[in-house]
């Protein structure tokens, strides 16, 4: 990476010993249910710490806390929390939003629904940038990798895809120059290459600005190529671990796929595209995203889609369920044509295909309950009457991994990943034929992530359910997935049987992926 040294002031830098303290830190519901259980926490400048631990253990309310933040109707009951020198807790309100201006940044695990989204990338840095200046603003995004010269400044967050709008969020934190650095699950959603550079950036301005960085983390390879301590929220309380060394992990062998097998080529397709075409409007002018995509899902089976980030996989999956409206091309369901908005769609066709989207938070109505965000598309589908929809909300539930306690909960008082299998249950709860998913299993531990993809292939096997399955985390798609649609530059380069494209890729940029380190998500 192109860095820019003066752009962090080493004024900035805490001058104690740790730029963050938490001691015993316990976190109660009104009921009494603990989120934290004397956690402790230490960040010291030129150092880079990870939470770990699985999804719901509190590693989301654990790095909020510092920032003076707890999940609604919830209590600090004990325990201690410094930030350089202060207690977010007992400060004045001006005096909090000093410390998170300009000693403090928080990057949330679902970046695009905290960001503007009718503001512009140029306008969400400068908004909060200690320098505004056009050169500083385009040199941050490009420390990110994010590029400059192909109108991405101007666009607004809905027209980047998941990753772009993670490293905007970051660009968005670096630009104010903090002492302190929060990431939460900083990588989620990434391909492979770029969380290598991302960590490489944490690395970076750990070490050479020393910032104190702290991060929640599923991807065990990347805690061990990148965090110098380690705090394991799985316990009781937190076990800290201090690393020696840092070994970047070697490349590892190619998976075969060892899911269900792949499908007759005489079976039936469900879904099916031609010539699909989209754009994105930028000053009135349309930019082209996708060009001319085909494919075909037969009934039962599972299709992957990989590619860098902002290859065109997001704009894929929300063309085909008509949130995006092509520009050209047809989508057919069982050789029907869908019209390309959903809103033209009857119920059914809208039912029969479901999306499970890569940032959850920004589609669950914060206002309902779990239960009846479950409850309204048992109804509305007429997969459940009225006496059996709470039976059937609490096996969707359990389907996922998460207790019948739940039903009663609302988005906020959820982790990431909980909030992630809420998003697959309401999916399921339509009944689909297919299933798109778009980065599900990012904010996943590995455990959750094998009981989730579990009952996805059960389902596949059960009722002939389709899969499409757009993730980063090669492994996953290689062991769970038939077919594989490779893109880059928003155009297919490559289609086929998995196996086969791992094994004897015939384009370079799946040669690239087929040989270079498989980052679990």
């Amino acid at each position: 990476m192109n860095h820019m040294p003066h752009w962090y002031s080493h004024s900035q830098a805490a001058d104690a010993e740790s730029a963050v303290r938490v001691r015993d830190l316990t976190v109660t519901a009104p009921n009494g249910r603990l989120l934290l259980d004397r956690a402790g926490l230490e960040l010291a400048p030129g150092r880079v710490t990870a939470v770990v631990g699985p999804s719901g253990c509190g590693k989301t309310t654990l790095l909020r806390a510092v920032t003076g933040t707890l999940p609604p109707h919830t209590e600090r009951t004990t325990g201690s929390i410094t930030v350089v020198g202060e207690d977010p807790f007992t400060l004045s309100a001006p005096a909090l939003r000093t410390l998170r201006r300009h000693r403090l940044a928080y990057v949330g695990q679902d970046p695009g629904s905290a960001l503007n989204p009718r503001m512009k990338v140029r306008r969400l840095l400068a908004e909060v940038a200690v320098d505004k200046s056009p050169d500083a603003i385009r040199a941050q995004l490009a420390e990110v990798r994010l590029p400059t010269d192909d109108g991405l400044p101007d666009r607004r967050i809905s027209g980047l895809s998941g990753g772009q709008q993670r490293r905007v969020a970051l660009a968005r934190a670096l630009a104010r120059r903090p002492a302190v650095l929060l990431l939460d699950e900083p990588t989620a959603g990434l391909d492979p290459a770029l969380r290598d550079e991302i960590a490489d950036l944490l690395r970076h301005l750990a070490e050479d600005h020393r910032i104190a960085i702290g991060l929640s983390c599923h991807d065990p390879d990347l805690v061990d190529r990148l965090a110098d301590d380690v705090v394991d929220l799985t316990g009781p309380r937190p076990r800290d671990t201090a690393r020696t060394t840092r070994v970047p992990r070697e490349p590892t062998a190619t998976p075969v796929p060892r899911g269900p097998a792949s499908a007759p080529d005489d079976r039936p397709a469900t879904l099916t595209a031609s010539g699909l075409h989209a754009a994105h409007l930028h000053r009135g002018r349309r930019i082209p995203v996708l060009h001319g995509i085909d494919l075909s899902l037969p009934a039962g089976t599972s299709l992957g889609v990989v590619g860098a980030s902002g290859s065109g996989k997001t704009t894929l999956l929300r063309t085909l369920v008509g949130l995006h409206r092509a520009t050209a091309g047809t989508v057919s369901l069982d050789g029907t044509h869908l019209a390309p908005a959903a809103h033209s769609r009857s119920r059914d066709q809208r039912r029969r295909l479901q999306l499970v989207p890569q940032d959850p938070l920004g589609t669950l109505n914060p206002s309902r309950t779990i239960g009846a965000t479950l409850r309204r598309p048992l109804l509305l589908h007429r997969r459940a009457g009225r006496a059996d929809v709470a039976d059937r909300v609490l096996e969707l539930l359990d389907q996922v991994g998460l207790p019948a306690a739940f039903a009663d909960r609302y988005p906020h008082e959820l982790s990431g990943g909980q909030r992630q299998r809420v998003a697959i249950a309401r999916a399921l709860a339509a009944d689909p034929d297919v299933l798109i998913c778009d980065e599900v299993t990012s904010a996943l531990d590995a455990d959750t992530t094998d009981a989730v993809m579990n009952l996805l292939s059960d389902l596949r096997v059960r009722r002939g359910l389709s899969l499409v399955l757009v993730s980063h985390d090669l492994r996953l798609v290689a062991d769970r997935t038939d077919t594989l649609l490779v893109m880059s530059g928003g155009q297919a380069i490559e289609s086929g049987p998995t196996a086969r494209l791992f094994t004897s890729p015939s384009h370079p940029v799946t040669a690239a992926l087929a040989t270079g380190p498989l980052l679990g998500g």
